[in-house]
């Protein structure tokens, strides 16, 4: 016997007929019509939080600059109150918004959610009842001057916008001021560099540092170089780029408000047309991100093959110990903040091809892979953000150089042989290399077998000196 407790709801409607909405719920029929269609993937592939937000900022603009146009201002002010419980997430966290990112390829399913979420709690906050779309309607007054295919690639753009500034830009400047801050400390430490993995001539450890901390500003640069294109919207638009059923000023207007609702320069798109028809500057973005992985996974292979050991190992590093790394080896602590990041890397390479293929598949007027984008770009974001503050805490602040294994692996080096080229030249240097390495002596002593005396060995090959141009 069946003990489930039975839904209450309300009978909604839209142009193919009534639809039982649960009563506790904003949501209007074409949003449950969505859900029952688009079963796919659970909880887990909701739209993203960041998306219904900056379509609750938009709503709020629209409803706002609507009234300059001749909108009621009660039903301007009831749908601008309605939209900031969007704003705020909560009614995301109550579960009003429960579509799936795999539905259309535009997000009209996404962008009806809001309208009928909004309009529903306009009317609530008006006194009336939630569902006859009286005084206020989803489409004539939530969604008035605009088309899903100009408000969800500007929901996109803003969401984006908004996670690149406030979350990504912080965390990678608070890693790469990190790894600045290793290479300022470390700038005397002298070891060994290595080129296709073997020994090569002398750094420094604080140089081999600041090639990290350059790469994470280049990265910050790319960011910093496409947010123009992020910055501008669609909204205007409409349906194709014509800017149908919307008026002169709408857009100028709209985004202005927009701009000063998220603190970020927004502005109208140059060429509509574009706008619609496809995602470059997100494929832009994502390939900013793309790098930005690259980047990453170098910097923390590096530094956890340099930390490898304790004892058979590369051990010039000792890396923070943070948690027991086997269940079988006693005493065993793993790199698990460098193999953290790489997983996170390895992700969002893979996330730039999903994001390439979509926008790749522009057809005519219309991107309809936008869902997909935005997801992808977003968690990529997101994953990129906190694995840098993760392996910044966790990792990097606590590294400390092995200096007595560096300066072994100095002596010991071969490649010191090179501070002799420009004194007898390349075929005697590599001759005393390799018979060092064959006879398993020093450099200095085959030095000295070669003729060279003790005291120009001495002045040539000093590691300290070998550090930069003559």
């Amino acid at each position: 016997m069946s003990t489930s407790k039975k839904v209450e709801t309300r009978q909604e409607s839209d142009t193919l007929g009534p639809m039982e909405v649960p009563m506790d719920r904003y949501y209007g029929a074409q949003t449950m019509r969505c859900l029952l269609n688009f079963r796919i993937g659970g909880e887990e592939e909701r739209m993203p939080r960041q998306i219904i937000q900056a379509m609750g900022i938009l709503k709020k603009a629209a409803a706002e600059t609507n009234q300059e146009f001749g909108l009621d201002p009660k039903l301007s002010t009831a749908i601008s109150n309605a939209a900031d419980d969007v704003i705020s997430g909560k009614l995301y966290d109550e579960g009003h918004f429960p579509l799936p990112i795999w539905q259309t390829g535009s997000g009209t399913q996404s962008n009806m959610n809001s309208n009928e979420v909004i309009g529903n709690r306009a009317i609530e906050l008006l006194g009336g009842r939630i569902g006859t779309k009286d005084p206020v309607h989803p489409n004539d007054h939530v969604n008035k001057s605009q088309s899903s295919n100009d408000t969800f690639p500007s929901a996109i753009h803003i969401a984006v916008a908004t996670a690149l500034t406030k979350d990504l830009r912080p965390a990678v400047s608070g890693l790469r001021d990190a790894l600045h801050a290793k290479s300022s400390e470390w700038k005397d430490i002298i070891k060994i560099g290595r080129t296709h993995t073997q020994d090569a001539v002398p750094l420094t450890l604080g140089q081999e540092f600041s090639g990290y901390a350059q790469q994470l500003t280049n990265g910050l640069q790319r960011i910093d170089a496409v947010l123009p294109r992020v910055y501008q919207l669609a909204l205007g638009g409409t349906a194709v780029g014509t800017g149908l059923n919307t008026r002169r000023g709408f857009a100028e207007k709209c985004v202005k408000r927009i701009a000063q609702l998220s603190g970020l320069p927004f502005v109208v798109a140059p060429n509509f047309f574009e706008a619609l028809a496809c995602r470059d500057a997100m494929v832009e973005v994502h390939g900013a991100l793309n790098v930005l992985a690259v980047s990453l996974m170098k910097v923390t292979n590096d530094i956890r093959f340099l930390g490898s050991g304790p004892r058979c190992g590369l051990g010039e590093l000792l890396l923070p110990e943070n948690e027991p790394g086997s269940s079988i080896m006693p005493g065993k602590v793993n790199p698990t903040q460098c193999e953290a990041m790489t997983m996170i890397c390895a992700q969002v390479m893979g996330n730039h091809v999903a994001v390439s293929v979509g926008g790749a598949n522009g057809h005519f007027e219309l991107n309809v892979f936008k869902p997909l984008i935005a997801s992808n770009v977003l968690r990529s974001i997101k994953l990129l953000a906190d694995g840098c503050i993760s392996f910044n805490c966790n990792c990097v602040k606590g590294i400390k150089p092995n200096k007595e294994k560096l300066a072994k692996i100095v002596n010991e080096s071969l490649m010191l042989v090179t501070a002799l080229n420009p004194h007898i030249g390349y075929d005697k240097s590599a001759q005393i290399a390799k018979a060092a390495h064959k006879n398993g002596t020093t450099l200095k002593e085959e030095a000295l077998n070669a003729g060279i005396s003790e005291k120009d060995f001495n002045e040539w090959v000093r590691p300290e000196k070998m550090l930069g141009p003559s």
